[in-house]
């Protein structure tokens, strides 16, 4: 439809939205959107709207009839240029028959003084006339003063409609086109687009559903999480998989850091958990983190790890020792240490990777198949052909680290101490170290520790682990008995039970203060084995890193980190946890060949500017200092108090048993001085200055360990406070 012969300036009649139909003047014609714009005066102001050009030509068919007259567009532009030299303002509408009046002597037409007539409107007093040139000029303006061309001649309806409207009667609606009903008039734009937005709403709600039928025959749809399973199927969909496998080659590492998936067990299986970790290839997992927006829709927040090496849940625990444990064990027979740990949430396959697959419950594991014993083969497989002139014994011991304490798994769980000797290295006091032989022995005593192991129920296992076992095997020369390796298997305790610092329960506090302070040691200790010769380790900050202060120094030293994660959503915070420790373990880049550098962190110096504090407390500082995110104020004060506790705690329970052994023999000088008092002629001086001496000295000792019983007591009542205090501000 082509809208060139409108003109600007044109008077029309339009249709308000409440039926009314009144005179307007084009202001703007658009030929692409086939509209127009039209204005008109009301109350003192112009108003105006954007009408397409279908209803413009419903109420003024005069207008089509002019664009199908040939010659029509010639006449109407000569007319409009006639009008233009004929006026010098510019006014809205034609001027009708009746107001052809001769103009005021001195006054022009449109004129101050004069009238002005506008079709539909009544008659313009020369009064009233002063807001018209008002609006003209403004219109004019914008269009740099061009000529608006009159409508022409109107019908002789239009002339009875002008008439009645100068009478202030508009006729209605119905009665101004009789030959067009009103229902077949053209929508508004207004009703256009509400109806276009329904039906965009209908199409919608009809994918939905479609979209739900075909749901309804993947996924369960009862289920509040089939969205989260749907999404990360759909992302799986795209992926590339190129998992580990027994081919791939073994890459010597100081430090490894590696993570294992384990199944969906049957608990969650029974619970329909959604399983939210992928392992598209050897060295990269992700995980899908469910996530909800305030308007309740469900999303994925992927996020991605990069370790030296991933196993999903096919992996068997002969290919995890294949990477992780077996290259270590060529170090020990080198002169070497190697630490190889089993970090994780609780129920996350720890115990099974270390020690084997459990075939049913407590007791029941087989451990020929854990790292424990396939370790151990590879040991004496290698004594009786490649190392067999080194003239090697090996032994094993076996303990395990509770609440800041140790104790001996193979003989009766006896606490030991564990203390420096004048050459500074660290010795285990009273530990039993047994001679094996074959790689029997070493599953006869690891599942002997393993039933005697502190265990408790959580809500992840039955048999869940509360203390960090360290399985140790040795080698020794036979002619002098000295070390020659050492390879120190650990199974750390859940990290879970670090988060347990604010339990109500004292012994948890302190299960959970252990277990986080060392974690976070050991982190750092190998870190600090990653960087320049010369770094200090903060090993004194925990009993864990104490014990095994010879496996992070040397350069013969070699570490192995197997970081294990539940694929379940329930677990899914757990996880992220786990990973992102690990990952600060060894810290890799986000994906390409060149593995990233640790953080240089400068701590020489450090120690000796930590003032007069303990050796314990020293090393904790450093962790303050190194893991602010991770170590607030009050947790540094909380961990400061349990290390004096634990320290005072030692000290009390000595000056106990030399109380105990002082007893004994004052008991006996009793037995003396009491056998002297029945002689006839012994000295009652004499007797008196012993007796007294005697006493004094159990007074001063009593005294002395009454004391430090006190302070202890006023150390768990102060304990107890800052424990309530992190949960008060951990609500708030």
């Amino acid at each position: 439809m082509d809208l060139s012969h409108l003109k600007v300036g044109v008077n029309v009649d339009i249709q308000r939205t409440d039926g009314r139909i009144h005179s307007a003047v084009i202001s703007g014609v658009n030929n692409d959107a086939k509209s127009v714009t039209v204005e008109w005066f009301e109350r003192g102001e112009t108003k105006g709207k954007e009408i397409e050009a279908d209803a413009i030509f419903s109420l003024n068919p005069h207008l089509m009839q002019e664009n199908q007259k040939p010659g029509a567009r010639d006449t109407h532009s000569s007319q409009s240029q006639n009008d233009n030299d004929d006026d010098d303002d510019y006014t809205y509408g034609s001027v009708s028959p009746v107001d052809q009046a001769p103009p005021a002597e001195g006054k022009g037409r449109g004129k101050k003084g004069g009238t002005v007539s506008i079709r539909g409107s009544n008659r313009v007093s020369a009064a009233n006339a002063q807001e018209t040139p008002r609006l003209s000029n403004r219109v004019g303006s914008a269009r740099s003063r061009q000529s608006y061309a009159t409508r022409p001649p109107a019908t002789q309806q239009n002339q009875q409609n002008g008439q009645n409207g100068q009478n202030g009667q508009a006729e209605p609606a119905e009665s101004k086109k009789p030959g067009i009903p009103v229902a077949d008039r053209r929508k508004s734009n207004c009703v256009k687009e509400v109806e276009r937005i329904e039906q965009r709403r209908k199409e919608r709600r009809e994918k939905q559903v479609a979209i739900k039928e075909q749901m309804d025959g993947d996924y369960d749809t009862s289920d509040p999480n089939w969205q989260f399973a749907a999404m990360i199927k759909e992302f799986r969909a795209h992926l590339d998989y190129r998992p580990l496998t027994s081919s791939d080659p073994i890459v010597n590492h100081q430090i490894c850091v590696c993570v294992r998936i384990r199944p969906l067990n049957k608990k969650e299986q029974g619970k329909k958990e959604v399983s939210v970790i992928t392992v598209p290839n050897k060295e990269t997992v992700i995980v899908h983190e469910p996530k909800t927006k305030v308007d309740l829709t469900k999303y994925l927040e992927n996020q991605n790890f990069r370790f030296d090496y991933a196993f999903d849940e096919n992996s068997s625990n002969e290919m995890v020792y294949r990477y992780t444990a077996k290259p270590l064990v060529d170090c020990i027979f080198e002169n070497g240490m190697a630490t190889c740990f089993a970090y994780g949430q609780t129920g996350s396959g720890k115990t099974h990777t270390m020690g084997g697959d459990f075939t049913g419950g407590k007791g029941q594991q087989e451990t020929a198949k854990g790292i424990y014993c396939l370790a151990a083969r590879d040991v004496f497989k290698l004594i009786h052909t490649k190392y067999k002139k080194s003239e090697l014994t090996v032994g094993s011991s076996f303990f395990e680290i509770y609440s800041g304490k140790v104790f001996d798994l193979l003989n009766k769980k006896q606490k030991l101490r564990v203390l420096e000797d004048h050459k500074g290295q660290v010795q285990v006091v009273g530990l039993k170290e047994e001679v094996i032989n074959s790689a029997d022995d070493v599953l006869r005593l690891v599942a002997h520790g393993t039933n005697v192991r502190t265990s408790g129920v959580t809500s992840a296992n039955q048999h869940s682990s509360r203390s960090h076992a360290v399985f140790q095997i040795i080698l020794r020369k036979k002619s002098t008995g000295k070390l020659h390796g050492k390879f120190s298997l650990i199974d750390l305790a859940g990290n879970e039970r670090g988060q347990d610092t604010k339990s109500s329960d004292r012994q948890t506090r302190m299960e959970g203060a252990e277990i986080n302070k060392s974690l976070l040691a050991l982190k750092e200790c190998i870190r600090a084995l990653g960087r320049k010769a010369g770094a200090y380790l903060p090993f004194r900050a925990s009993k864990l890193t104490q014990v095994l202060r010879d496996s992070f120094i040397g350069d013969n030293s070699r570490t192995c980190m197997i970081s294990m994660i539940s694929p379940g959503m329930g677990c899914c915070e757990h996880s992220l946890n786990t990973l992102r420790y690990a990952d600060r373990v060894k810290e890799l880049g986000p994906g390409g060949p060149v593995e990233g550098k640790p953080a240089e962190i400068d701590l020489s110096g450090h120690y000796n500017n930590l003032g007069a504090m303990s050796p314990q407390n020293s090393a904790l500082a450093l962790l303050r200092t190194t893991n602010q995110d991770e170590v607030s104020d009050e947790m540094m004060t909380f961990h400061e108090k349990v290390n004096h506790m634990q320290e005072l705690e030692e000290e009390i329970i000595d000056d106990q048993k030399s109380l105990i052994d002082n007893t004994q023999k004052w008991l006996t000088e009793q037995k003396k001085l009491l056998k002297q008092s029945d002689e006839v002629d012994y000295d009652v001086e004499a007797y008196a200055k012993q007796l007294d001496a005697l006493l004094g000295s159990k007074i001063e000792e009593l005294v002395k360990l009454k004391e430090k019983v006190a302070n202890f007591r006023a150390d768990i009542q102060e304990e107890e406070t800052l424990s309530k205090n992190m949960k008060a501000n951990k609500k708030k």
